[in-house]
């Protein structure tokens, strides 16, 4: 069977040096070969750094485990645009390193809790939207939400360590520091002071567990088991050596492109009911704005990539509203 012989072209105005005008690739090659090819001839020793670009829509051809054959403009013009990404990171390490935030931070915070706000109280005692009150002790409310979000965040880890599968295997290492600002700084700084706080609404909270409660506990273990449902589901989509991408169906898909997204708002609305932390609130409404549009993105894909095979969905992360 013929192989594959493709025109190179610099991406980038500085361009990457030593990129050959052309290469030539078996006809099962992968976007992974390619790369491994591209970097050997213009003499890059980690091909990550080796970005391919689709010659007409010029976005990144993601998926490293996809054959080059099923990308239509590539094979049709004959062409990849190829751009060097600069020094590499996975993104296993990246998102380790994200919610390592919120797992320092909290027993951090809590664990000073009591050198730190005797100090701040009388600066902040007088702006409170609500009567001043300082509870010296740690409350029921706040050490379930410490168990919550540490439950939470340590799932993250050992999702990303063991479950993940991810369809590039780097990116680069500047990107790092700007991934891990919203988990280090809303979720895990701001979420932790003012959660942890004697005269926070968690520590205000009833001692004896509400109603409101009990819903926050019930909607975040149902998102936790879903979500992590949905991640096992994805992860073993594919069965080994299957490179062709698949239609989910099942597990939520049927309602939302993203049913990950949907039970990962799903837990924190629970843990937002239970806390009742206005921090964590707007992290998770930052977050929420951020998965709609990834989710926007994935629908856009399987649209483009399964035409009348996939079932269109108006909603991609919550029924009837985003």
């Amino acid at each position: 069977m013929a192989g594959l012989t493709l025109k190179l072209t610099n991406r980038s105005r500085k361009g990457l040096k030593g990129l050959p005008p052309s290469i030539e690739l078996p006809n099962d090659a992968t976007v992974e070969d390619a790369k491994k090819a591209i970097a050997r001839a213009a003499k890059v020793s980690d091909h990550n750094r080796i970005g391919v670009f689709d010659p007409v829509s010029r976005k990144t051809i993601k998926d490293r485990n996809s054959l080059l054959r099923d990308q239509v403009e590539v094979v049709k013009r004959g062409e990849l645009l190829v751009k060097d990404l600069g020094p590499q990171i996975s993104w296993r390490l990246v998102y380790v390193i994200e919610y390592l935030g919120p797992l320092i931070f909290h027993p951090l915070v809590l664990g000073l809790r009591d050198h730190l706000y005797p100090a701040v109280w009388p600066l902040v005692k007088n702006h409170l939207p609500y009567a001043p009150q300082y509870n010296s002790e740690i409350s029921f409310t706040q050490k379930i939400s410490f168990a919550m979000i540490i439950a939470h965040f340590i799932k993250r880890e050992l999702e990303t360590l063991f479950l993940h599968k991810f369809a590039a295997s780097t990116m680069p290492f500047a990107y790092v520091f700007r991934n891990s600002f919203f988990y280090w700084v809303f979720a895990g700084l701001l979420g932790s002071l003012e959660l942890y706080a004697p005269f926070s609404p968690a520590a205000l909270a009833p001692e004896q567990p509400t109603i409101l409660t009990y819903v926050g506990l019930a909607l975040y273990f149902i998102g936790e088991i879903a979500n992590f449902d949905v991640h096992w589901y994805l992860a073993h989509l594919r069965k080994p050596g299957e490179t062709a991408r698949k239609i989910p169906r099942g597990h939520g898909f049927g309602l939302v492109t993203c049913p990950n997204y949907m039970f990962e708002i799903i837990a924190w609305i629970g843990i937002i009911l239970v806390t009742r932390s206005p921090s964590l609130l707007l992290f998770i409404s930052i977050g929420t704005y951020y998965m709609y549009i990834w989710a926007w993105g994935k629908e856009k894909n399987y649209r483009a990539q399964f035409g009348d095979k996939y079932k269109k969905k108006r909603s991609v992360i919550l029924p009837g509203l985003l």
